[in-house]
């Protein structure tokens, strides 16, 4: 048995260029993403610095292409100045957002050159909850001015002539939350943000901005958030956040499958409020979306108290199923639909803290189910990604309504003259046939179809068994290359990346 949908996609009708910082990351001071994740000085593969190897091999593949830093809640509390400089000479304190010491062996420098042997960018946060305009401008002079000033001649004391030159900044992190370090009012923290983003934009010109939007879609404050802070900051940002985290908790599988429906909705929300006020202040200017926190994230809320004041202490460390996996393909199908508007994601988090790679403190190392998602549409969805137009069979959930079984997007690269289509069939016990309109590039020639499937949607790769879920390469069947026609089978529950070369 199966169902059948059906894709068109024309090369003339494209929504946006992928930004490819939709694939970016995050790595914050949290649990062990710094200490035990990215940075292992006792591990086997680890350099003359610290890094470990097998970390940093497995983030090259992806090829992200930017890193947020160093919060997330811990940069609330964090004075950059207590990571720079000789470390022989730098202060253990006390982590107040996760109840940890902070030994500040990795901080901005270190974490500069971690970047560029990960082939990233750095989009770094400036605390917004205990500091302010003074801490950050000094920071963007430490990082980006050439010399001549004494931040700058600082950073080159330390061992940096050439300015780091991060481009993209966060103007503080969640501050409407009441678990944050200082948090806001949306009326303070708009006019904060505001002299902040003035203030540093005069140290450093070609700085891009980022604005906090509310915590998440399910806060009090939402929209209103947004709407408040905006009019206060609109036209000295270029940004705003959202962040969004999803779970199973009530083991409803169809319903979690759906989530998508709700970043969607989420990114549309956030969208027209951005507008509302683009209009309400008669501005030419248009502000794009920064999504630098999403994941499914199954831990949250779990008590730290028996593990205060550690470094680096197990956190968040969840174990991602053959569903999870599904949810965070359904999710960058999402934002390559969103491509028009959202121009920076980050999956949170990276390593070790509810992440697509997993380490053992000077062990072994993993790749979670989420890693392959990721892998794939960081690889192939460069490009322009192209309206889709989609007929499918849909069923109704617990919370959502016509949820259709076939999620997908098309992009074009043109420059490889491929197009990418990526599909998760949300079905849990039929196969899907899809049937793709691909005429107008004319004749077309399959290059892969790669899936990842299991029949047990809670089987999970651990150290133990690694490899038990892994995407595999189909055959392709009832391919009409010269009608730009495309007949495939989605298996139940799967994700898939059809890669097909045109003209």
């Amino acid at each position: 048995m199966s169902v059948k949908a059906s894709m068109i996609v024309d090369k003339d009708f494209g929504l946006a260029e992928v930004d490819k910082r939709i694939y970016g990351s995050f790595i914050e001071h949290l649990g062990r993403a710094v200490y035990g994740g990215i940075y292992d000085p006792g591990h086997a593969t680890a350099d003359e610095n610290g890094f470990r190897g097998d970390v940093l091999e497995a983030i090259r593949k992806l090829n992200v292409p930017m890193i947020r830093y160093p919060g997330g809640n811990f940069v609330s509390g964090y004075n950059w100045e207590d990571g720079v400089g000789p470390k022989s000479e730098r202060k253990r304190k006390l982590e107040l957002a996760w109840w940890t010491t902070e030994p500040n062996e990795i901080g901005t420098n270190e974490f500069a050159d971690w970047a560029k042997l990960a082939g990233a960018e750095v989009m770094m946060a400036v605390n917004l909850g205990t500091r302010g305009i003074d801490a950050a401008r000094n920071l963007v002079e430490y990082c980006n001015h050439p010399g001549g000033s004494y931040w700058s001649d600082l950073r080159i004391a330390h061992g940096y002539k050439e300015p780091h030159k991060f481009r993209t900044w966060c103007l503080g992190n969640e501050m409407d939350g009441p678990w944050q370090i200082g948090a806001k009012t949306a009326v303070e923290y708009g006019r904060l943000a505001n002299e902040t983003a003035k203030v540093m934009r005069w140290v450093d010109p070609d700085l891009e901005l980022v604005a906090c939007g509310s915590s998440s879609r399910g806060m009090p404050t939402f929209a209103e958030w947004e709407a408040t802070v905006l009019d206060l900051c609109y036209e000295n940002v270029d940004l705003l956040s959202l962040h969004t985290y999803y779970n199973n908790h009530e083991e409803d599988t169809p319903n979690f499958l759906a989530r998508s429906l709700d970043l969607d909705q989420f990114i549309g929300s956030v969208a027209s409020i951005c507008d509302y006020i683009q209009a309400k202040q008669k501005s030419r200017k248009r502000l794009y979306l920064s999504l630098d926190e999403w994941n499914v994230w199954k831990t949250q809320g779990e008590s730290r108290a028996e593990k205060r004041w550690q470094v680096g202490p197990p956190e968040f460390e969840d174990v991602y199923t053959m569903e999870d996996a599904l949810v965070v393909g359904c999710c960058l199908i999402t934002l390559l639909k969103h491509a028009d508007r959202v121009k920076v994601a980050c999956l949170a988090q990276l390593v070790n803290v509810i992440a697509p790679i997993t380490t053992e403190n000077g062990g072994a190392m993993w790749l979670q189910t989420t890693y392959y998602p990721y892998l794939h549409a960081s690889l192939y969805g460069r490009g322009t990604v192209l309206h889709p137009m989609l007929k499918s069979p849909k069923y109704d959930s617990k919370d959502f309504t016509d949820v259709p079984y076939l999620e997908a997007v098309a992009v074009h690269n043109e420059e490889a003259g491929e197009v990418t289509v990526f599909a998760v069939n949300r079905h849990l016990s039929e196969s899907l046939e899809l049937h793709a309109d691909l005429r107008s590039f004319g004749s077309i020639e399959v290059l892969e179809h790669i899936v990842l499937a299991h029949e047990d949607l809670k089987a999970c790769n651990t150290k133990e068994h690694p490899h038990r879920v892994e995407p595999r390469q189909q055959a392709v069947t009832g391919t009409a290359t010269g009608g730009g026609r495309l007949e495939i089978s989605l298996a139940k529950a799967s994700w898939n990346v059809i890669r097909v070369r045109v003209g």
